[in-house]
């Protein structure tokens, strides 16, 4: 049960204070959340839906979504097994360096996504220290959709595990020893006892990864090279048509990604519900 669903309910009547708090943060939450959600779809449908429609079909629009949806699928399924397996070696077993391993695997969540661009490009880009290398094997890693693919996984690496983490530590380990002692392999005590019990932890990690891969800007406007109906991604894409002031286009495509994030709120909330109904 989460910490939120233990809290006793107190009553705001005969309360001015608690309730004149309440009513300040609505109102902040109204004025800088959900006005400006609210703005994204006026302006996107101001139009009409035909014009809506006609600026998500775009040819340059389509092209991004797909490109978006490339990096978020290549992502979401390596981040989901790197954070599994990261999250169940830290939590089940002693070692050296343990704390060390955390801070390393969750250093993309502390650095600026621009800086994680940057750095790609050091490495692999032309100037780097990788590039002159891998362009005369014939193989270039920087300004294509390799490297939007490679800096979004790693942008969006410790989603995964920072929620599995947590629960996997709480639990300990007994039930996996008594699962050994019964005479379970490592797989099956991995698979029959340790997923399970992470089900929903797992299930919000990935939808946290998917829409940090959909919404992320920073490190892919230095390593794509923004070029229109090639290496241009959602982001990029609102981004483009914003400054080429075609607004209404800008705001239609930033629907989407609105969209999705509102999906993903409803989905954290659904799973909140059946992590506090299991576990009371």
């Amino acid at each position: 049960m989460s910490a939120v669903s233990r809290l006793p309910r107190v009553p705001l009547r005969g309360h001015p204070r608690r309730l004149a708090l309440v009513l300040a943060g609505a109102g902040a939450t109204g004025l800088l959340i959900a006005l400006p959600l609210g703005a994204v779809f006026y302006y996107a449908l101001r139009d009409g839906w035909r014009a809506y429609l006609g600026h998500l079909s775009a040819a340059d629009t389509l092209h991004a979504l797909g490109l978006s949806l490339l990096a978020a699928g290549v992502a979401l399924p390596v981040n989901t097994a790197f954070g599994l397996a990261a999250a169940w070696a830290v939590a089940k077993f002693t070692f050296r360096g343990r704390r060390l391993l955390i801070s390393l695997i969750e250093l993309p969540l502390s650095i600026s996504p621009i800086i994680i661009g940057v750095a790609y490009l050091f490495v692999f880009g032309m100037q780097g220290l990788l590039g002159p290398w891998l362009d005369a094997c014939g193989v270039r890693l920087a300004f294509n959709v390799a490297s939007i693919v490679i800096v979004t996984t790693i942008v969006t690496s410790p989603c995964v595990f920072r929620e599995v983490l947590p629960l996997m530590l709480a639990q300990g380990v007994h039930e996996e020893q008594t699962a050994v002692i019964l005479g379970a392999g490592g797989w099956q005590t991995f698979w029959r006892v340790t997923l399970p019990n992470v089900k929903w932890a797992l299930v919000y990690g990935v939808c946290l990864s998917f829409a940090r891969s959909l919404g992320e800007f920073g490190s892919v406007a230095v390593v794509s090279g923004s070029v229109r109906g090639e290496t241009n991604t959602l982001t990029l894409q609102i981004d483009l048509l914003y400054h080429d002031r075609v607004q209404t286009a800008a705001f239609a495509v930033a629907s989407v990604l609105t969209s999705i994030a509102l999906v993903t709120l409803l989905v954290k909330t659904w799973v909140e519900r059946r992590e506090s109904s299991s576990s009371s």
